[in-house]
């Protein structure tokens, strides 16, 4: 289906499709959102990464305009969510990642009334066919599996063809090709000049969709930049190389950086963990000539998305 077609560009591309500044939200006596800033730029898609309780769907909710900011400010192609609330919810898609649907409405039904609310909607048929979602059309919302109902949440927030699309979760509980599909069809949104907000738990999801990534702990964001630069902006990664049995690695760790750690994890098999740059390279080189060992393979292990997370947060996504 040609979903790329059918959706609405953003017309101000010097604009930003979000801006956060120095946003603070708290509930009661207790701060969620500490200060946060991040800028997303339009037709684009970026991930906001954080563990539980860092901010992050506090901070998305007040980009939809269902919060009012405590104080700093967020605007949303231009506009105030809450002020400007009803220029903007024609522009913007919302996906939750639960609910957002009457439980006793047909899946059909819902997205048919959803489509009715926009001007220039996508073909309800199409979009049914393209997601899958023909063999439960008729089935109520409540009787749904997890996985269908985030197919019906996805296809009602893209069916209004957004400028603008918030996405929670759009994979939890889907089966392997669904969530395929899924990605396939951000991509196609992407291409087509649709912004996407991304949250999820799912790193290699991040890592394939995303242009840019915020990382939040904390209610702040504490690092930004595409996957790649992320991921090798880390500290730790690893060199494993191979050479005959029972090397003296304490004395192989005198000769690298202080902080890097060797091990013979089976015999003849080295791990060295630290800061792997030329200069260790040099420096392990000139060690195994200096002992007459030969290297019989070498290789760099770098680290990715989900490790810099780990780096940067001490936890783990979920």
């Amino acid at each position: 289906m040609g979903v790329s077609e059918p959706v609405a560009a953003t017309s101000a591309r010097d604009v930003p499709a979000v801006e956060v500044v120095d946003l603070v939200m708290r509930y009661g006596s207790t701060t969620a959102v500490d200060g946060l800033s991040l800028t997303v730029e339009p037709g684009t898609v970026t991930a906001i990464l954080g563990p539980n309780g860092a901010g992050k769907t506090t901070t998305i909710e007040t980009c939809e305009g269902f919060r009012s900011p405590h104080g700093g400010s967020v605007r949303v192609l231009g506009l105030d969510p809450v002020a400007d609330g009803h220029l903007l919810r024609p522009r913007v898609g919302v996906m939750l990642q639960s609910g957002g649907a009457w439980s006793g409405a047909r899946s059909y039904e819902m997205l048919r009334h959803i489509a009715s609310l926009h001007a220039h909607p996508l073909d309800v048929d199409a979009l049914i066919e393209r997601l899958g979602m023909g063999s439960y059309g008729t089935t109520p919302y409540r009787r749904l599996s997890g996985g269908q109902q985030q197919r019906l949440s996805l296809a009602m927030a893209v069916v209004g063809r957004p400028e603008l699309l918030f996405l929670d979760e759009p994979t939890a509980g889907l089966d392997p090709a669904a969530r395929r599909s899924t990605w396939e069809l951000i991509a196609e949104l992407r291409s087509s000049g649709v912004t996407t907000v991304l949250t999820t738990h799912f790193m290699d999801e991040a890592e394939a969709l995303s242009d840019q990534v915020h990382i939040v702990d904390a209610g702040r964001v504490i690092a930004s930049g595409t996957p790649q630069s992320l991921a090798s902006s880390g500290s730790k990664n690893t060199l494993r190389f191979t050479a005959r049995p029972g090397l003296d690695v304490e004395d192989l760790m005198l000769a690298l950086p202080h902080d890097t750690k060797v091990d013979e994890i089976t015999p003849g098999a080295y791990v060295v963990a630290g800061a792997v740059d030329p200069q260790l390279l040099a420096l392990l080189a000139t060690w195994c000539a200096a002992q007459g060992v030969l290297t019989e393979s070498l290789l760099v292990e770098r680290q990715t998305l989900e490790d810099r997370f780990l780096e940067l947060t001490g936890k783990a996504l979920r």
